[in-house]
């Protein structure tokens, strides 16, 4: 009869590794072929006048892909009011707009292997130089790589989720950032997790 500890160590063991091969983040650069193919699906939906302004954009954040996982930073001010559309069933809270976005992008994100690693809202000012954008909230956002950043912005796209977001927001700056020093190690705090979990059933079916 197998021990507590090779019952419960197996699956543990198995379930750390499929989150780690989800989780991801050392994949291999996009080809030229792949980019194209992925803005020749954006050129087939009906993409707003904001949407369209951003590809050129996002044709500059992939010049320099490496395969690699990296962190997207948000700036956000939102708008008055929110902005839909005409006829839209939504009401005028742009705040309101910017939470209905964030539940909507949850699914897709994860699907991908993208995460939300911290979301903030502005508390005061300290040192401001004079003309300063004015944000409302920061957030970063984990992608497992420029490839599933993509397929993450097709999706929402193809839903009609991003319509909230520009309803919310009238002025956003983001940048990509390559973590440097990080306290948020997502790897070893599962891995712990893993373990003490494991450890916790061995210790509740001993006898």
């Amino acid at each position: 009869m197998l021990s507590p500890w090779i019952t419960i160590a197996l699956p543990a063991a198995v379930l750390y590794l499929a989150f780690f091969l989800w989780w991801g983040g050392r994949g291999k650069p996009l080809s030229a072929a792949e980019i194209e193919h992925f803005f020749a699906a954006f050129d087939r939906l009906a993409l707003t006048e904001r949407d369209r302004e951003m590809l050129p954009e996002i044709r500059e954040l992939l010049k320099d892909d490496d395969g690699r996982e990296f962190v997207m930073h948000n700036l956000v001010r939102y708008r008055p009011k929110a902005l839909y559309p005409p006829g839209s069933p939504y009401g005028d809270s742009a705040v309101e707009a910017d939470r209905r976005y964030g539940r909507t992008i949850i699914g897709p994100l994860l699907r991908y292997g993208n995460l939300p690693i911290f979301v903030a809202r502005r508390k005061g000012v300290f040192v401001e130089p004079a003309g300063a954008d004015v944000w409302h909230m920061v957030a970063m956002v984990r992608y497992r790589s420029h490839r599933d950043f993509l397929r993450f912005a097709l999706a929402i796209t193809i839903k009609g989720t991003i319509v909230h977001k520009w309803a919310a927001i009238e002025k956003t700056h983001v940048f990509p950032l390559q973590p440097v020093i990080s306290l948020f190690a997502v790897r070893l705090l599962v891995a712990l997790a893993v373990v003490a979990g494991a450890a916790l059933l061995v210790l509740l079916l001993q006898p």
